[in-house]
């Protein structure tokens, strides 16, 4: 589950908002100076956070007239929605809102994720027949960390937010190292797996080193860029090899996974199926004589998100959440098919997946770009949508012609690659809302997108991971978890694909160098409280002979919260630079 810190911090900046509000209103008499202002406001130098400074009735204008303030991509104008739809003694409400959205928003990264982008990935690296190495280091790895990714990508892509991507990519390398690292210690102290532990530390000090030079040169270029992404192929070409040097050493040729490799404890906590179907509970539903569904009650088996056996099962809080993810779960159903190579039948529910031929490709092109290439009209007569529609349709109605409901064509594997693009484009546009709603939060109150990368953005898409990873722990699996720590992180690759991928997009053939300047000391705080950290453990854990316990635990956790400290007391001005 996806933050629920984000919520307690956003109600609590709201209530701050709405102080500052009433400190921040200017008077009657400002009136010609606010008007003046305003026409100011067209100016592009104007920075969007001095709409706070404005006089209330004149935000809304400044927000439309000021070219800092429009957002780019996304399908809501939140700061319109907050300047302009509510009126100013409403803005705490606005605010609440937002908060509350961007709670769900998160709900809808885990679920797109976990439930339709991570099995659709699966059934991609099963049909390619790549190993379980292979596998793990690039497409599972990608697919578990496809909100992370997405979130960097978008916020890199834009230089006005790259500081929140900065701020979000050290704040989670930092706490999953020390807080979700120590807690693992806390829980049950163990023996780490020494090799693994060496390499995947050693990357990730190259990672942030790395950045920490373009951060200190101020600009990123093309090959620097390349060289991320050339990074993170070097780091799954030695796990690779390691693995297999690992196993060869052993005398076998199995491809068992090592301590340090993921895999799933057979006693794991029950979790849902990762087909976004009707789960199969057993044999005991099933009848007794074999019949053969009609097409109707296969579409509504299949569109029905929720199972009332499960559902008396499970207790009342399960099924609170479970009601909130059910809108999402129904969309998602609706656009994205999913391929199961461990069923029988693959998943191939035929009614579904023609409709998926139809709404698939009709979300691909209403999503890229907020819809932009979606509602262009060829000839300025006939949307694209409308193209794209009537294609779907006829070829939905061919596959539904020459397919049966028992047995899935042998083109099925195709809906894998379909669902793969549906549901990326679907969590690209969840994480492009994240982004926006987190950039109109630190307009609203006038904090960095450092600040607000490194604690709502960083911890909400951390807490699933640390929910993971305790759990892993408290099961007996301490060694697989504390890997999942350090080797987590390049495993999902935010920081070098995040980085890599989002630079690139930002250049073009005749600009290739993106500048990536600090706008602030915190920047710096975070580069640093990060390398430290990095160099604690990799000094502390060799000492100890790899026997980590409570001790090692409680330093990386009060370590965590004096950075938190010191980079909260940076944010307002409390630590700053003697003025020169």
């Amino acid at each position: 589950m996806r933050p629920l810190w984000a919520l307690s911090v956003a109600g609590a900046l709201s209530v701050a908002g709405a102080l500052a509000g009433h400190d921040g209103s200017q008077p009657a008499a400002a009136l010609d100076a606010g008007t003046r202002a305003d026409s100011v406001g067209h100016e592009r130098g104007l920075d969007c956070r001095e709409v706070r400074r404005r006089n209330s009735s004149e935000r809304c204008r400044f927000v439309r007239g000021t070219p800092d303030c429009r957002l780019d991509g996304g399908f809501l104008d939140y700061l319109g929605g907050a300047f302009c739809a509510f009126p100013a003694a409403l803005l705490p409400l606005s605010v609440s809102l937002y908060a509350l959205w961007l709670l769900y928003l998160f709900v809808i990264l885990a679920v797109t994720a976990e439930k339709f982008f991570c099995p659709n990935l699966s059934a991609i690296s099963t049909k390619l027949k790549l190993s379980h190495n292979v596998a793990g280091v690039t497409f599972l790895a990608f697919g578990n960390g496809a909100p992370d990714v997405f979130s960097a990508v978008v916020a890199f892509s834009d230089p006005r937010t790259a500081g929140l991507a900065v701020g979000a990519v050290f704040g989670a390398g930092i706490f999953v190292t020390t807080m979700v690292a120590g807690g693992i210690a806390l829980v049950k102290p163990f023996a780490a797996a020494s090799r693994p532990f060496l390499r995947d530390i050693i990357f990730y000090m190259v990672a942030i080193f790395l950045t920490f030079l373009v951060l200190y040169f101020g600009h990123i270029t093309l090959w620097e860029a390349l060289g991320y992404l050339g990074l993170y192929v070097f780091y799954v070409f030695t796990v690779v090899v390691c693995t297999w040097i690992h196993h060869w050493q052993r005398g076998d040729g199995s491809s068992h996974p090592g301590p340090w490799e993921p895999a799933v404890p057979t006693d794991a906590v029950e979790q849902e199926s990762s087909s976004a179907n009707c789960e199969d509970y057993g044999e005991e539903y099933r009848p007794l004589l074999p019949y053969h569904e009609t097409s109707l009650h296969i579409l509504s088996t299949a569109l029905n998100p929720l199972d009332k056996h499960k559902w008396r099962r499970k207790p009342w809080y399960w099924r609170l959440f479970k009601v909130l993810k059910v809108p999402v779960e129904l969309v998602l159903l609706l656009t994205v098919p999913v391929v199961d190579p461990d069923k029988n039948d693959q998943n191939w529910k035929r009614p579904l997946n023609c409709l998926h031929i139809i709404t698939g490709p009709l979300l691909c092109v209403l999503t890229l770009k907020s819809g932009a290439y979606g509602l262009y009209q060829i000839q300025g007569v006939f949307p694209v949508w409308a193209l794209v529609a009537l294609v779907g349709s006829i070829l939905a109605i061919i596959v539904f012609v020459t397919t049966c409901n028992e047995v899935p064509p042998k083109y099925h594997c195709v809906f894998a690659f379909l669902g793969f693009l549906s549901s990326a484009l679907w969590i690209n546009a969840a994480a492009t809302e994240v982004v926006n709603i987190l950039q109109t939060l630190g307009i609203i109150f006038e904090l960095s997108n450092t600040v607000l990368g490194l604690t709502l953005l960083a911890w909400g898409n951390s807490i699933g991971d640390t929910f993971s990873d305790l759990t892993m722990a408290r099961q007996g699996y301490p060694r697989m978890a504390f890997s999942a720590c350090f080797g987590g992180i390049i495993f999902t690759s935010d920081i070098l694909v995040g980085m890599g991928l989002g630079c690139l997009l930002q250049m073009t053939s005749s600009q290739t160098v993106v500048k990536l300047e600090p706008d602030s000391l915190l920047v710096w705080i975070l580069a640093g409280a990060l390398g430290l950290s990095l160099v604690f453990s990799f000094v502390a854990v060799p000492a100890q002979c790899f026997q980590l316990g409570k001790a090692y635990g409680t330093c990386l956790i009060l370590y965590y919260l004096a950075f938190i400290c010191v980079a909260l007391l940076t944010e307002f001005r409390v630590i700053h630079l003697a003025a020169t």
